[in-house]
């Protein structure tokens, strides 16, 4: 793996496979009485965050508490780029305070890549922009692999705000680099055609019973208003569309799974029958989160 964890599309698959089979390890952490290992004592990790952001940053926070680090939380408005300073000083900054690792989310895309150009700490990309968020996809990949003897052969459906989901491009490249099929489905003016020729194995549709059929897995994105610059759909109007309802779970494979990287918005991107249901296993992908990042954080600090 190169140094710092900047996006999927850059790994092969053999970077994948150890960082989900490592991940797998750690796992078996969450059900012990002491949650902690000192794989990474003394090491001093910084979280930066520039967006809003509750499961990753505390899952980042835990993932290093638990590999016995130091974890320093940071969020924008409590930082000096609240007060003018650019990105490249406040990052300059703590690069000098020399930090092992830095863990960055920001609202542009390639902000982490540019960074990592400057700066000799490597950088772990938590979100960028509409980009990537490559620790999602790895939780992801491996939530289904918990219920899945393998990825190849399977087909994903990838439903909602396509346009503006950083979750749906990780998830695209690491899919398609395991001989996964992934649909990708929403609303015209959420669903960019050029993103189909992003990876192979890759198709389009604005039908959402086309996408479902038969899928293994259905990925619900949320409706990202924040990055939205087009009127939305109105909340009723969009459920009626692309909603994902217990009728819509019947036409997939009866032992699909259901997944959303949260937060979920019931009654706007799934009903509340369908996200406490059997099927789902998002409260699988939080718990995930803390083992994978786990991973990740160990491979970047120990190369």
């Amino acid at each position: 793996m190169p140094a710092g964890l900047l996006g999927i599309e850059e790994l092969n698959r053999s970077d994948i496979e150890q960082v989900l089979a490592r991940a797998k390890d750690f796992q078996q952490v969450q059900a012990q009485p002491v949650k902690k290992y000192d794989l990474l004592r003394g090491k001093m990790i910084v979280n930066l965050f520039f967006e809003s952001s509750t499961r990753t940053r505390t899952s980042f926070e835990i993932a290093a508490k638990r590999l016995g680090a130091d974890a320093v939380s940071i969020t924008a408005a409590g930082s000096s780029v609240s007060k003018g300073e650019s990105l490249v000083d406040t990052l300059n900054t703590l690069g000098a305070m020399r930090p092992d690792a830095i863990v960055m989310r920001h609202a542009a895309s390639g902000a982490p890549h540019f960074l990592a150009r400057y700066l000799p700490t490597p950088i772990i990309n938590a979100g960028d922009g509409t980009h990537e968020h490559p620790t999602q996809a790895l939780l992801d990949a491996r939530t289904i692999l918990d219920h899945r003897p393998t990825l190849e052969g399977l087909k994903v459906a990838i439903i909602g705000d396509i346009a503006h989901s950083r979750v749906a491009r990780s998830n695209m490249y690491l899919l398609s680099k395991f001989g996964a099929h992934v649909v990708l489905c929403g609303p015209p003016t959420l669903l960019p055609r050029e993103l189909g020729r992003l990876a192979p194995n890759v198709s389009l549709t604005y039908d959402m019973d086309e996408a479902i059929r038969d899928a293994d897995v259905i990925m619900m994105l949320r409706v990202q208003l924040e990055r939205q610059h087009e009127t939305p759909f109105p909340p009723g109007e969009y459920f009626g569309f692309y909603g994902l309802r217990l009728e819509h779970v019947g036409a997939a494979k009866p032992d699909v799974l259901v997944m959303h990287p949260g937060p979920i918005n019931r009654g706007r991107e799934l009903s509340s029958e369908v996200a406490d249901s059997q099927r789902s296993v998002i409260l699988n992908q939080v718990e995930n989160g803390v083992a994978v990042r786990m991973a990740v954080l160990e491979r970047v600090l120990n190369q």
